[in-house]
Formats: structure tokens, sequence, C-alpha cells
């Protein structure tokens, strides 16, 4: 998905966002319908919560289709990986709920590796070229996308325990199509056949990719999938160099393997805290 909508060079941003969520609906509504959920899978009662998640969802896709535009594939790829980090931080911070100093360690090593990821763009700030810099800006917006997407997905949180995954994928789609519908009047741009035809791509890709990744959830834990996530970083190091002509620098591979380490080291520790939890409730007896 991501290649396909860096390949599709100078588009406006809310067209990348209509045609990647678009054409996601496509796949979500064949899945809906393999499960003869269609129906269901639109029907909600938390309309008003999918709406806003959708928004902040929108908010985060558009600030990451602005660092890919700005950013070689793989930094671009490589700093979303601080969503974790920020999930931390928000969920102490907004939910209440209690992080411990292992995890709040992990956090601190992580931001040491985005700020290594990082600094030759934003040292270009202290050179007075601040924003002009396409990739000082792109890097702002890739971790302004990455704290969004937290937002995100504490509220997905929220959503999964009344709703179904379809419904939750579904709504998100339909909002964010709309969102990016209303930018038309802010200059759209007629697009070549080869910008229309990875923009179709880009979209069912990206639907298939939350199929896939709801499938993988359904059917292991977090600490048995997310790992698997990172290895998006060997595919963007690749594709960065053979169809784009990028050579991953030694700060993002270096602020990258960091990030990683600090990210498994959450995992790891959730579920290490969600087998103690369950222990407890094992050996708990019952209230009077």
């Amino acid at each position: 998905m991501s290649i396909c909508l860096k390949a599709a060079g100078d588009v406006p941003l809310g067209q990348l966002v209509f045609y990647r969520s678009a054409f996601a609906i496509v796949p979500i509504m064949l899945m809906l319908a393999w499960h003869r959920k269609l129906l269901s899978g639109i029907k909600t009662n938390h309309a008003a919560s999918h709406v806003l998640r959708g928004l902040v969802g929108v908010a985060s896709m558009g600030l990451q289709f602005f660092a890919l535009m700005h950013l070689p594939l793989p930094e671009a790829v490589t700093l979303n990986y601080a969503q974790p980090l920020f999930v931390i931080v928000f969920s102490a911070v907004f939910l209440g709920e209690v992080v411990r100093a292992y995890r709040w360690g992990a956090v601190m090593i992580g931001l040491v590796g985005v700020i290594i990821i990082s600094w030759p763009s934003l040292s270009l700030f202290t050179s007075g070229q601040g924003f002009t810099n396409g990739q000082a800006a792109g890097v702002t917006a890739a971790l302004t996308a990455t704290a969004v997407s937290a937002v995100a997905l504490l509220l997905v949180r929220r959503l999964v325990k009344t709703e179904e995954s379809g419904t939750i994928v579904l709504w998100f789609s339909l909002t964010s199509t709309v969102v990016g519908l209303l930018t038309l009047p802010f200059g759209w741009i007629s697009l070549s056949w080869t910008q229309f035809t990875v923009l179709i791509t880009a979209g069912l890709c990206g639907g298939v990719a939350q199929i896939l990744m709801t499938e993988g959830y359904r059917h292991a834990e977090v600490s048995t999938v997310a790992p698997f996530e990172y290895t998006s970083m060997i595919w963007a190091i690749a594709a960065g160099y053979f169809l784009f002509g990028e050579v991953a620098s030694i700060n993002m591979l270096v602020g990258g393997v960091i990030v990683i380490i600090a990210g498994l080291f959450i995992i790891w520790r959730e579920r290490r805290l969600g087998l103690e939890r369950a222990a407890a409730k094992r050996v708990t007896p019952p209230g009077p």
C-alpha cells in the first residue's frame, strides 16, 4: 500500500485518502458478505463513536501520507513503530492505567531510537530551514501521525467491547471516504492511468491488510502477531532501494532496531501482565 501511494507522485492528500479508503471498502464488503454479516456489519448503536474513531484515523492517515511523500520509504515506515510507545503514555494519562517502571523504561529507550532516526531531518530546524525542508516536515508529520494513531487505537479498544471487527473496519473506511471526498473542492488533480491504477491498488491492499490483520489478532495473541509487523522494515528497505533508489541510512537502521526492541519488550511485558492477571483471577475465591 505504501509503495503504491508513494509511486502515485504529487497527488493531493485528500485525494489519496479518498482512493485509499473507497477501494478498501471492496474487500471489506466481500469479507462481510462471505461471512453473511453484511447487514449486521453496517448496523451499529454507536455511530458517533465510530465517526469519532474515523475522524481521528483520517487525521493520522493524512499525516502518514504526507510523511510518505517527503521521506524515504524506510524512514516513513520505521517511524510508525513508535506507536506502542505513545499507546503506553496515553493509556497512563487518559485511561489511568498503571504503568510500571519496566514499561516506562521501554518507552524511554524507544524514544531514544526515534530521536536517532529523526535527528538528521529535525536538525534542519537549527539551520533555519525548518518546514521549508521537506524531510523535516515529513518527520514531524510522521511522529504526529503515530501519536494520533495511538489515540485511534485507544478508541478501537473501547469499540471492540461492543462491536464486531468488521463493523469497526467498515465504518472507518466509510468515514474516511466521506472525509476524503469533501476535499474535492480544494483542488484534486486529473490522474494519469498509472496514478489511477496504483491508487486503486493501494486501496485494495489497504482493505485486504485490515482484514488479514483482524483475522491474525482473532486467531493468535497480540504477543504472537505483533512482532511480524516489524518485518515491514525489511520490505521498506528493499522497496526503497530497488523502486525509488533510496538507501537506508545508518541512523534509520540503528534507531529502527532500538525502537523495535523497545516495542517487542512492551508487547512481551503486556503478555506477562495479562497472564499474571488471569492467574490471579483463577486463584481468587468468589465473593460472598
